[in-house]
């Protein structure tokens, strides 16, 4: 709704501007053409919700995600920031995506997974390793106090930073380096989960988990 104030606010504002300072025709024409894009746009946002809702029904409601507060969160994020711009029509399929270094955004429902296995409470401080694309973290952030987030390619990192900014998250810090080290400054975390398959938990990691936490890892082989 306040994306669509704004959209009508630009129309009437460059109406305003070219009004005396534009032939009629001229004005009319570049207000066509405002409109044409204003409705692709729309058009284009009514496709994604499409695709979040069926990726809710029918990824994660009709297989084993039955937790409600995952299922909020999976429908809050906007999964679609989290890719990149030519992958954005398919960002609610049930697939991995590539974003760049050789990494890749996981399928929504093995997001939706994790993050129940994890189980996170409203007080919680998590801690991710592998933040990718942002999309794990924002998920993370929706549910938890706050979120930890480690990166050993700078690059995503900073590419996922600037996404989570744009989505409006603050309860996440980022971290680049080696994850496996886990961040004992801020230990121990309540919830740590690990984005990619590795043959054993990290010790570690082991050591950060608060007593009573848990800890999510998908262990065995990364092929």
């Amino acid at each position: 709704r306040q994306r669509e104030m704004i959209r009508r606010a630009a129309v009437i504002a460059y109406d305003d501007r070219c009004s005396s300072c534009c032939p009629p025709n001229v004005q009319q024409l570049m207000l066509r053409r405002i409109r044409h894009m204003l409705s692709r746009r729309r058009n284009h946002d009514e496709n994604l919700a499409s695709a979040r809702s069926n990726m809710l029904q029918h990824d994660l409601r009709e297989r084993d995600i039955t937790s409600p507060r995952v299922l909020d969160a999976m429908a809050k994020v906007p999964r679609e920031l989290f890719v990149g711009e030519g992958s954005r029509d398919r960002a609610y399929g049930d697939n991995a995506l590539p974003i760049g270094q050789g990494q890749t955004i996981s399928q929504p429902y093995m997001v939706a997974l994790m993050t129940q296995l994890l189980d996170v409470e409203s007080e919680n401080h998590v801690l991710e390793i592998g933040t990718g694309s942002g999309y794990q973290a924002a998920v993370l952030a929706e549910l938890a106090a706050s979120v930890i987030t480690i990166e050993r390619h700078a690059e995503l990192s900073r590419s996922a930073q600037r996404a989570l900014a744009d989505a409006g998250y603050d309860n996440i810090h980022f971290v680049i380096g080696d994850g496996s080290l886990g961040w004992p400054e801020k230990a121990p975390y309540d919830r740590i989960v690990v984005t990619a398959a590795a043959e054993e938990v990290p010790p570690p990691l082991v050591q950060h988990v608060a007593d009573g936490g848990i800890l999510v890892a998908p262990i065995g082989p990364r092929d």
